[in-house]
């Protein structure tokens, strides 16, 4: 079975969005959780994932990644969105 990386974002206590990217979401989101996860997520509580997309390559989810933070918070809330419609 091939690998797959993911581009997700988490839902912060008090609305902020924080995005990464990973092989396992459940696995890494669990680890913010723990305050393992990222520096930012230590200092601010991770509420729910509220977004992923899955990547054949590390490559692949890194540029995602990046083109989401460069987003504005109404533009990632308004990628949100979409998918969940």
């Amino acid at each position: 079975m091939e690998k797959k990386y993911y581009t997700y974002i988490l839902l912060i206590e008090g609305g902020a969005l924080y995005c990464g990217y990973t092989d396992d979401v459940e696995k890494r989101f669990q680890a913010h959780i723990e305050g393992r996860g990222a520096k930012y997520t230590r200092a601010h509580k991770p509420l729910k994932i509220v977004y992923t997309k899955e990547f054949d390559t590390k490559s692949e989810a890194m540029k995602e990644e990046y083109r989401i933070k460069q987003l504005s918070h109404s533009e990632k809330l308004k990628l949100i969105n979409s998918q969940a419609s």
